[in-house]
């Protein structure tokens, strides 16, 4: 009885910080799914919204309006990316973890040491870990004006043609789309988002650490990969959307049960590793078994 009632006061701290992290989710969507691009900026990019939001905040600037220079500091780490593989040719890949490792020193220079404080007894802060129904509410609203402008951005012309690159380059190019363009764009626009969600989340726990980035895109892809196995994809794009903000509400829940139930957290990362894991191979899986015990019903062979 204990153990429940300790799971369900988690419950609305969990809901808070997975609609937080489901803005980064959804900047993850965009290289992963839409774009085709495995993007590992994030890792620093998050940090970087969080550690500019946070000086700004401290410098007296109002905590929206530090939102939005959050989300141009993201930008400018996607873009630093995408120049890095479209005009020097360096690997989706490796682009990302130069940027991720470059962005380290960065935003220690920005903060100017490994941790800006933030208190909400100082500041009036948009969401605060001390009044947890508000950031409920707030998250609420933040990803739905999200999922809302990105259902937009991705039915023009623009958006459309940044699809089509991550569906199939050479059909784009035929079609005289710029591919090298449109894929700077889309990581410009990605890590905008984590970089606006990093703003959010370091004035929920009331800090941007030079840490808090660490281990990121293997959350935003255990949103995107649980968001779509419960969810599926049977409507239109907004829900496709909303449904990866539900996958990182769902991780936090899990991740809130286990650590009622004792696991070390320590060993947090390693859970996280292992979901991701699994929830990758249950597509390919059930794909490749499921075709194969349908085949036979039918006296088809599995071979053909």
């Amino acid at each position: 009885m204990d153990f429940l009632l300790a799971f369900l006061k988690s419950m609305p701290s969990s809901v808070a910080q997975g609609l937080i992290w489901g803005i980064m989710s959804l900047g993850v969507y965009i290289t992963y799914k839409v774009l085709d691009y495995a993007d590992l900026t994030v890792d620093g990019s998050l940090c970087t919204g969080g550690a500019v939001a946070a000086v700004l905040i401290v410098g007296g600037m109002n905590p929206l309006l530090a939102l939005v220079f959050a989300f141009i500091a993201g930008m400018l780490t996607g873009l630093v990316t995408g120049v890095l593989h479209t005009c020097f040719g360096i690997p989706a890949i490796l682009s990302g973890i130069l940027t991720q490792l470059a962005l380290y020193s960065i935003n220690m220079r920005i903060m100017g040491k490994s941790n800006v404080p933030l208190s909400v007894d100082q500041y009036p802060l948009t969401v605060s870990l001390r009044y947890i129904w508000p950031a409920v509410l707030v998250g609420i609203i933040a990803v739905a004006i999200v999922v809302a402008a990105l259902y937009w951005f991705f039915g023009t012309e623009i958006g459309c043609a940044i699809r089509a690159t991550g569906n199939n380059q050479a059909m784009a190019r035929a079609q005289g789309v710029n591919t090298n363009a449109m894929k700077v764009l889309g990581l410009v626009l990605s890590n905008g988002l984590v970089g606006m969600a990093g703003a959010l989340y370091a004035q929920y726990q009331g800090s941007a650490d030079i840490n808090m980035g660490r281990g990121a895109i293997v959350i935003g892809l255990a949103s995107v990969i649980v968001g779509e196995v419960v969810f599926g994809n049977r409507f239109n794009f907004a829900y496709r959307l909303a449904s990866i903000a539900g996958g990182s509400i769902i991780y936090y829940i899990v991740i809130a049960f286990v650590v009622q139930c004792g696991m070390p957290t320590q060993d947090l990362k390693l859970f996280s590793a292992l979901t991701v894991a699994v929830f990758l191979a249950l597509p390919y899986l059930r794909g490749k078994y499921f075709k194969k015990s349908v085949q036979k019903k039918k006296g088809g062979r599995t071979d053909a």
